[in-house]
């Protein structure tokens, strides 16, 4: 199985376009600050996810810094397929990213989507989709620097309020030889609104590239109902795959095999307390009590959260 890490002889690794052309909706784990990072991707691809993205990593830090490079990105052989996903504004800096990162990730993919202030006021995230010939440029810029074919480009973006902004957008970048796009179907002013799944399927129509709808699901259930509405190809999950790593898998709620794996994969990787214990607040939300959150959530160390899981689990 993908994600395996497991020493076996190696057979020809999926890339992220096959995938696209199985006939079977692709499932993939979003990037998300602090969280998509390799102990968690190890987890959800035991779970039937088959495609993980990196947290955004901004690029011009990455290409500048050591330091920064050996913070932003861990790897392992069993890690893939797997995307790293950059925030940039110029084109020579993000293919500098990309060449560095090409021998150790399947693709890269451009954040065109990310709401938060500061990524904004940088010129970075969804500030960018108001930028076609930007992101045009630096999509070309990196298909011609980037030497191999079966490495993907791709972007992931928000809607506009009015979308036919968005679909120029998203035909201006499939022209410039995009890969694919993530399209989370909400404008940048939204938050918790319904996600425009309308507006997904009118992106699809109109693009002869593979379209990943994101935004909202949190079953394998609302996946497959996406697909229904929307025509997209794949479906990119966040805070779902937080709260039940094992969804993809049709798990309703996150089973003990998988809190028992993922305390086996956290330690096996060293992963710091605050972020080992955060997953697993996140995992166990939906299969504690109040009562059980107010103690567990204020544990303060590896060993107590492990003595806990020990007597009330048996993990």
């Amino acid at each position: 199985m993908i994600g395996d890490v497991v020493e076996t002889k190696p057979c020809q690794p999926k890339v992220p376009m096959d995938l696209f052309h199985s006939g079977q909706v692709v499932k993939i784990c979003a990037p998300m600050v602090r969280y998509s990072k390799l102990a968690f991707r190890t987890l959800v691809r035991k779970y039937k996810c088959d495609l993980c993205y990196t947290p955004m990593i901004v690029a011009a830090d990455f290409v500048r810094s050591a330091k920064a490079r050996d913070s932003e990105f861990t790897t392992n052989k069993g890690d893939h397929p797997l995307i790293v996903q950059f925030a940039a504004k110029e084109a020579q800096v993000l293919c500098d990213a990309a060449r560095i990162i090409s021998p150790f990730a399947d693709g890269i993919d451009l954040n065109c989507g990310c709401p938060q202030r500061w990524a904004m006021a940088e010129g970075y995230g969804a500030c960018l989709i108001n930028k076609p010939e930007l992101i045009q440029d630096m999509v070309r810029h990196v298909r011609n620097q980037i030497d191999n074919p079966r490495f993907s480009v791709s972007i992931k973006i928000r809607i506009h309020e009015d979308l036919k902004r968005t679909v120029d957008l998203c035909q201006k970048a499939e022209a410039t030889g995009v890969s694919w796009i993530t399209v989370h179907g909400r404008s940048v002013e939204e938050r918790h609104q319904p996600v425009h799944y309308d507006a997904i399927k009118i992106i699809k129509q109109s693009l002869s590239i593979p379209v990943v709808a994101n935004g909202d699901v949190k079953t394998l259930k609302d996946a497959e109902n996406v697909h229904h509405l929307t025509g997209a190809d794949g479906v990119m999950v966040a805070r779902g795959l937080l709260a039940n790593p094992a969804m993809f898998a049709g798990y309703e709620e996150t089973p003990l095999k998988c809190i028992q794996d993922w305390v086996d994969i956290a330690l096996e990787h060293g992963t710091p307390f605050t972020c080992f214990h955060h997953h697993l607040m996140y995992m166990m939300e939906r299969i504690t009590s109040k009562q059980e959150k107010k103690v567990f959530n204020v544990l303060s160390s590896t060993s107590a959260v492990l003595d806990y899981l020990n007597d009330h689990y048996g993990v």
